[in-house]
């Protein structure tokens, strides 16, 4: 079995640093083999733009999901995204370890999935949800978040985390992977509590390191997030009236 941690904090001391570097520990004592992809360590650029398509389907205008296509079909993607691809496919298990900033993932790994997740390579009209290229991977996220757990219930007043995350999670079923419902540290200071507060980060850690031990340890046996999908929905692309949950819309 192979990992993939997809890392996202500038400060490798951090927190986040913290537990990236556990879930490889742990993962490796139960006979994984473990890849990290350190967005900012290696310089991952997040913006989509024209200067990293050269040679161009449309050279007049930058029609992004026009240029994924045309590249991935001729075998010419950007090399930073042809290696997150190659990282993406060699993983059965995918962790994404990151702070919530602003109620959502950093730019850089929100820009991760603008440019990694490929049109017409990783996803396409037809190839999508329950139809996803990825259908025996799972993913699930790792998130630091600054204000205590009782701020991100439904109507605390940080906002509901499982409304935060749901569009992160919407969109790593978009591409047919099993989602994990979410590993969730909250109340760390500012998603990056260092090294230099030494004895507080050593407690804090390691009540953190056992509790996502036990975590991981456990994924077998664990369901994924249940979504709906193609089956369920009529040709408006809505939840047929006779699916048990449409009395809610």
């Amino acid at each position: 079995m192979h990992a993939l941690i997809v890392f996202c904090h500038p400060e490798p001391r951090s927190f986040n640093g913290a537990l990236k570097d556990v879930a490889v520990e742990i993962l490796q004592r139960q006979g994984y083999s473990v890849e990290v992809s350190d967005l900012y360590a290696e310089g991952f650029d997040p913006l989509e733009r024209p200067c990293h398509y050269v040679e161009r389907a449309e050279p007049e205008t930058f029609l992004p999901l026009t240029e994924q296509r045309h590249a991935f079909e001729g075998g010419f993607l950007p090399a930073d995204v042809k290696r997150e691809i190659q990282r993406l496919e060699r993983a059965d298990l995918v962790i994404l370890q990151f702070p919530l900033w602003w109620h959502a993932q950093p730019a850089m790994l929100k820009g991760w999935f603008d440019r990694v997740f490929v049109y017409g390579g990783l996803y396409s009209g037809r190839m999508r949800y329950d139809r996803g290229r990825f259908p025996e991977k799972k993913v699930m996220l790792s998130v630091t978040t600054g204000a205590p757990t009782p701020t991100f219930t439904r109507h605390g007043r940080s906002g509901h985390i499982v409304a935060l995350l749901w569009p992160i999670h919407y969109s790593l079923y978009y591409l047919g992977v099993s989602v994990l419902p979410p590993q969730v540290t909250y109340g760390v200071q500012g998603g990056g509590l260092s090294y230099q507060d030494e004895a507080a980060f050593r407690e804090r850690l390691e009540t953190e390191k056992a509790a996502w031990a036990r975590r991981l340890e456990g994924l077998d046996g664990e369901a994924a997030i249940p979504f709906a999908g193609w089956d369920d929905w009529d040709e408006r692309g809505v939840l047929k009236a006779e699916h048990p949950r449409a009395w809610q819309l």
